[in-house]
């Protein structure tokens, strides 16, 4: 993808893949003005997907977005994007019970909402982990708001490469073998 983001509209529909310093991988769909896809690929909760998170999303100045929310699970996300730059800043907060049973998050959220908000009444939230972090952002695709495509099927091992090296999608940003 050879964009240029200047507006809201411009970043709304696109699809990330991003690998932070500590080496965790995430990908990412703004999939519209208010709601998010994503999948985990690495990092302590790697296996993790959600789909249609709520999430407040704003452009702070051209070309600089800000994205942030709070899962069931009671972590809260903060995450601010610079594609014009492949750069990605993000402050996750995982609550104590996350970063004590992170296995109990490692499912497709959605189907899973009674469990993770019974773990976040059951166990610790305090101290929180906070995972402050820069990123790359490795793979940008414009996928268009509303793709139930995007993010569809649980995270499997060489999935981002299979997107990067265009064996995932097809010329409509349909998943090829769906």
């Amino acid at each position: 993808m050879t964009k240029t983001f200047k507006t809201l509209a411009d970043f709304l529909g696109t699809h990330f893949i991003y690998t932070y310093d500590n080496g965790w991988e995430y990908e990412w769909y703004a999939k519209n003005d208010h709601t998010v896809d994503y999948r985990i690929h690495g990092g302590m909760v790697a296996g993790r997907w959600v789909k249609d998170q709520e999430a407040n999303i704003v452009m702070l100045t051209e070309g600089i977005y800000k994205v942030a929310w709070t899962e069931p699970t009671g972590t809260d996300v903060a995450l601010d994007f610079l594609p014009n730059d492949n750069k990605v800043n993000g402050t996750i907060f995982f609550p104590k019970w996350v970063q004590d049973h992170p296995e109990i998050t490692v499912t497709f959220q959605n189907d899973h909402i009674d469990l993770m908000e019974e773990a976040r009444e059951k166990y610790a939230t305090y101290p929180k982990l906070v995972v402050p972090e820069f990123a790359t952002i490795t793979y940008a695709g414009d996928a268009g708001q509303n793709n139930d495509d995007v993010i569809a099927e649980a995270p499997y091992a060489g999935l981002p490469d299979d997107i990067r090296n265009g064996k995932y999608f097809d010329q409509n940003y349909h998943r090829i073998n769906a």
